[in-house]
């Protein structure tokens, strides 16, 4: 099968990211002695500078590890709640809104970005933090070389900037902004990632304190300082066509810290796979292979219509019950064991025929309510109905092409990393003038109902789309991967996982083949649209396989031709080799390791 590029091959280490400088900052730390926390972190926090429109240093970040000393696996939640002062009452009664804003200060929740990554490093990691943070330093600096995609985002929210966020102009249009191809400084940021670096090394020389003077800094001090004054001090423009100021204050942030827990498993044919659990759409994964596992998949053609009808009509189900069931489990009792149970996912998986299915269809779960949104189609309709006024609409309130990022990492002692971090797009929310950086819009995925497991209420955690991966063969370690793609993180890696499994493939011929996703279900971002029954294909399939699926009721069409999927991954296998693959798409992906 044709790829693009070789599968990397290698036995001291790998990293498969979605930027070659944040691979090869990774590479260059476990060639130096670093283990994979260490590089995984500093591919990181590098990729705050190299893809700021992807991710922010007031982001979030979702980790899965594998410990090889210990065994065991763990999952770090990146992912911060919501202010004590965000509330249903306050933002549907007081404010007027029946959704949350997707841009703004208003859908701040605690940045839990930063914590993810000290959390790691401080449990497991080897290097101090400022390290570990060199190599972002430096690039924020001395400048990092930008592709066309970053100059065009600052484009598109040009007035926006200049007529309604002052802070993020003078930040980002400064001496005209960024051009592709060039060097783009942010010294600002660089400062603020010093001042972190010095309140750290004034703890002494002691690793693991230094890094917990660093959290302190950021959730307790100059950090959360600055982003306190500015949500009480600022209202902007915002998704709504409205004014608001942020809620999020330096006490929320001081009560926060990063949880670890244990990630959820389903074994699949030989791999147990593992995700994050409900608070991420991670399960839906699970579930959509719960039911593949009743499907002969490896008799199928992997670029075939009954591949893609069988698999599209599963993640349906999962998603249906993401819908549904899905939401902090501090907050909300989520029967996972049921809805990853074999006599559940069979009576799931025999709602799958030969036609397709229009409707969003959650599963009955006994003592459990399952709504779902149905104005998300409604929703759809309208916006295209202003087709032709919508894009410049959407471009001016600040959503504008907001994505992920993702690394992957396993060392010569057989640690793994699989991270996805996000959020703090320079698009999506105004700078903080002290800091060089802007603050997430993650709240914008709650329903504004607290009966709803993903219901908005203080403290919680929104139910986040980030989902990074990894997997067991036959017990053992083996697969770290993941994607950035909003809705279709857990569409593309099943996908990529079951041609593995299913159809024998190796890491880059998974992710080179065209791939697709659907747009059934509710989005998670504002406004929250559905398009049940369309499917989209990446353009290198067949045409009979387009043909074929309208034949069986999909709404399906044909999308470019490198299109779909943003996949990378690790593996180790039991001769020691280590094998890495990075996505062509957008080139700029890669794998490195020797």
């Amino acid at each position: 099968m044709f790829t693009t590029r070789p599968e990397i091959a290698a036995t001291f280490g790998a990293v498969g990211s979605t930027h070659w400088i944040a691979s090869q900052v990774a590479m260059a730390v476990l060639e130096r002695g670093g283990n994979a926390f260490d590089a995984a972190a500093a591919a990181g926090f590098t990729l705050q500078i190299a893809e700021p429109h992807l991710n922010g240093p007031l982001g979030d970040c979702p980790i899965i590890v594998h410990d090889a000393a210990s065994g065991r696996q763990s999952v770090i939640c990146g992912q911060g709640p919501a202010p004590e002062a965000l509330s249903v009452a306050r933002v549907k009664g007081e404010l007027g809104l029946d959704l949350i804003p997707g841009t703004g200060l208003l859908p701040a929740m605690v940045p839990g970005a930063f914590d993810a990554w000290a959390t790691m490093l401080q449990s497991w990691g080897s290097w101090k933090l400022g390290d570990v943070l060199d190599f972002a330093i430096g690039y924020a600096e001395r400048g990092i070389h930008y592709v066309p995609r970053i100059a065009a985002t600052v484009e598109s929210v040009r007035p926006l900037f200049e007529q309604e966020w002052p802070t993020s102009a003078a930040l980002w249009l400064r001496d005209g902004g960024p051009r592709a191809g060039q060097l783009w400084r942010n010294p600002t940021l660089a400062e603020t990632y010093r001042r972190v670096v010095r309140e750290a090394e004034a703890a002494g020389g002691d690793r693991v304190a230094q890094i917990e003077a660093a959290r302190r800094a950021w959730y307790q001090g100059f950090v959360a300082e600055a982003i306190d004054a500015f949500c009480r001090r600022t209202e902007v423009l915002d998704a709504s066509g409205r004014r608001h100021a942020g809620l999020l204050t330096g006490q929320d942030m001081a009560r926060w810290r990063a949880p670890v827990e244990a990630p959820l498993a389903y074994y699949y044919r030989g791999v147990t796979v593992l995700k994050c659990g409900p608070w991420s759409q991670g399960p839906a994964m699970l579930q959509t292979l719960a039911i593949l596992a009743g499907f002969d998949l490896a008799g199928m053609d992997p670029l075939g219509v009954e591949y893609v009808h069988t698999v599209v009509e599963a993640m349906k189900l999962g998603f249906a019950d993401r819908e549904a069931y899905y939401g902090d489990p501090d907050f909300t009792d989520v029967p996972m064991a049921e809805l990853l149970s074999e006599p559940y996912s069979q009576r799931r998986r025999g709602l799958i025929g030969r036609q397709a299915s229009l409707e969003l269809r959650p599963g009955c779960i006994p003592g459990h309510r399952a709504w779902v949104d149905h104005d998300a189609a409604r929703r759809a309709q309208k916006l295209s109905e202003v087709a032709g006024v919508g894009e410049p609409t959407v471009s001016r309130l600040g959503v504008s092409g907001a994505d992920t990022c993702h690394v992957d990492v396993i060392d010569r002692w057989g640690n793994m990393v699989s991270a996805t971090p996000s959020g703090g797009w320079l698009q999506s929310s105004p700078a903080i003038p002290e800091l060089g950086c802007c603050l997430g819009t993650r709240g914008q995925m709650f329903w504004l109902d607290e009966s709803l497991p993903n219901g908005l209420r203080p403290g919680k955690r929104p139910r986040t789309t980030l989902s990074p991966g990894m997997a067991l063969r036959d017990g053992r370690p083996w697969m770290a991967f993941g994607t950035p793609g909003g809705e279709q993180q857990d569409q593309w890696q099943p996908i990529m996982l079951t041609r593995m499994i299913d159809h024998g493939l190796t890491i880059q011929q998974a992710i080179d083949a065209p791939s697709f996703h659907t747009e059934h279900w509710p989005s998670s971002f504002w406004p929250r649209v559905a398009r049940p029954g369309k499917v989209v294909l990446e353009g290198r399939f067949d045409a009979a396989v387009l043909k074929d699926l309208k034949a069986r009721g999909h709404l399906a069409e044909m999308g470019g031709e490198w299109s779909e999927g943003r996949l990378s991954a690790v593996r180790r296998e039991p001769d020691g080799q280590i094998f890495a693959g990075a996505n062509p798409r957008g080139m700029q992906g890669y794998a490195v390791g020797r």
